[in-house]
């Protein structure tokens, strides 16, 4: 049916909310609480899920593995979804044209278009100037430096390409 039923009674069925403590382990779900009674909080963007991976009886919980691949252990009264988000792969499709781009951002904040530092006139910025798009100084800049400076690498410890294999430990038994 097309029904969607929420509360202590509702089956395990796509769409119905109920108690996490109740579902068994592996069922995928959504937006799930982290305290009981905050409506939801965690695999809550378009296509994730959580699974759940084990049920404590004793300490009243239940663990669950997020999206992210983390876990976490939220008490059994908490409520969750059965099944997924929708939207899945909404970020696989190319952008294609700036306009796109544009709208995204507008819903978002002001973080479109990027300009660089060298694009731009030296009252704006501290890489800006020069009659060639060139920074002309070292971008590496300290952690003391005072607001407005602090532009380019912060208190790199080191620059350039990575070059040599990381050293093994070797582990003690």
């Amino acid at each position: 049916d097309l029904s969607i039923y929420c509360g202590r009674r509702a089956r395990l069925s796509i769409g119905n909310t109920t108690r996490i403590g109740t579902l068994p382990e592996g069922t995928v779900v959504c937006n799930v609480e982290e305290q009981p009674g905050d409506r939801g909080k965690l695999a809550r963007s378009s296509g994730t899920y959580a699974v759940i991976i084990s049920q404590n009886p004793e300490t009243n919980r239940t663990r669950v593995r997020l999206p992210s691949g983390g876990k976490k252990s939220v008490h059994n009264d908490a409520r969750a979804t059965v099944g997924l988000v929708a939207g899945g792969n909404r970020t696989e499709k190319p952008v294609l044209k700036a306009g796109n781009s544009y709208w995204k951002y507008k819903a978002k904040r002001k973080a479109w278009p990027v300009v660089r530092g060298v694009a731009m006139n030296p009252v704006e910025h501290p890489h800006g100037g020069g009659n060639h798009q060139h920074v002309g100084h070292p971008t590496t800049v300290s952690r003391g430096a005072p607001p407005g400076k602090k532009v380019g690498l912060i208190a790199a410890r080191r620059t350039g390409r990575l070059r040599g294999g990381q050293k093994k430990v070797a582990d003690k038994d």
